[in-house]
């Protein structure tokens, strides 16, 4: 098996096992994406399959500045002019559907005219150190504890995402279950001290992503529907005390759902790869934990050593838009300028060349 073979995961069909991971950008105007967001993943449509940004599915649901949301109608409408130009370029493409909980101030959308929401997570447990917000690094506020209809209510939201990435245009959504955000932080023994049925136990804190996924399945099919996992690596302030208990608990749980895929991050827990990869009976794709960038093309070894079905690329894929042909072919990787990482205009977005040093408009 190489990454260049075709994989079928649910319905998606990806051309090839080379995905491109979800990054932040902080790129929308407002909370919509833009003409330069079309630009941005038309330009890496080559790869299997494009993972976005985290798309926020309720405005509580933002934690960053200038990051898109699906729930409204100008964001379906931004959405779609985004996933038509990457199928004009024959690619696929799923919305990643990121909540992020506590993770988040009320200046952030008081910015973009939703109010002074105060940040929600499974408990009142402020996150440890600060956030970037429109006027700066802020401290982390004490989020609220989400009730049980505040829960469900949440569980509806993303359902009613899920719908409104189809209407888009989208191939599937990716959920994000991983790095410090809001059903993370339900399976995280710190930021989860609830007493009630989403808390205490392995088999209640799993309750949250099982109910948000299972949601997003039924509205939309499971056979579309991924969800992106990273046991205990410590984002957002999470400590995961029994994960090596959690996860397999988890993944076997979720296996019955038919998923689309599963996107394992393993940056924190790799010991734990090759348990849920046979917990698991669906494709998977991995971001494997390779530190130095240069390392990064030793990912490929993975599926040809069968531990993944394919392998998932972030920062490489910024300064890379043509990523598989240059790993097909051992051609040199640029390296990204991180100071253009977030926000900004075209310049560390839409302007990286090709090998064959092709800029598109901008």
């Amino acid at each position: 098996m190489t990454v260049l073979e075709p994989l079928a995961a649910g319905r998606l069909r990806l051309r090839n096992r080379i995905v491109m991971a979800p990054m932040t950008r902080s790129r929308a105007a407002g909370t919509e994406p833009t003409s330069q967001t079309a630009t941005y993943y038309a330009q890496r449509a080559s790869a299997g399959l494009i993972v976005t940004e985290g798309i926020q599915p309720s405005p509580v649901g933002q934690g960053y500045p200038f990051t898109p949301g699906l729930h409204s109608p100008q964001q379906v409408a931004g959405w779609r002019a985004v996933t038509d130009r990457v199928h004009e370029a024959g690619g696929t493409i799923v919305a990643q559907l990121m909540h992020t909980g506590r993770i988040g101030h009320p200046s952030t959308t008081e910015a973009v005219g939703h109010g002074r929401l105060t940040p929600v997570g499974p408990s009142a447990i402020r996150a440890a150190g600060q956030i970037f917000t429109p006027t700066g690094p802020q401290d982390h506020v004490e989020p609220e504890a989400l009730t049980a209809e505040q829960i469900a209510a949440t569980v509806a939201d993303f359902a009613a995402a899920a719908r409104n990435a189809v209407a888009a245009g989208f191939d599937g959504v990716e959920v994000h279950g991983a790095n410090g955000y809001l059903l993370h932080q339900f399976l995280a023994t710190n930021a989860n001290r609830r007493t009630d049925a989403w808390g205490g136990t392995p088999e209640n804190r799993i309750r949250m992503t099982l109910d948000v996924t299972r949601a997003v399945a039924d509205a939309i099919g499971a056979d579309r529907t991924g969800l992106r996992l990273s046991p205990a690596n410590g984002l957002g302030d999470t400590v995961e005390d029994d994960h090596d208990t959690t996860y397999p608990l988890l993944v076997s749980e979720l296996d019955r759902l038919g998923l689309a895929y599963l996107h394992l991050v393993e940056a924190g827990a790799p010991s734990l790869t090759p348990v849920l990869r046979r917990a698991w009976s669906g494709a998977l794709i991995l971001n494997p934990a390779t530190g130095d960038p240069s390392e990064h093309p030793q990912r490929l070894a993975r599926v040809a050593g069968g531990d993944a079905d394919a392998v998932s690329f972030g920062r490489l894929y910024i300064a890379n838009p043509d990523l598989v042909t240059r790993l097909a072919t051992g051609a040199e990787l640029a390296e990204p300028d991180l100071s253009t990482a977030y926000g900004g205009d075209h310049r560390g977005y839409t302007d990286y060349p090709t090998l064959t040093g092709a800029l598109p408009a901008h």
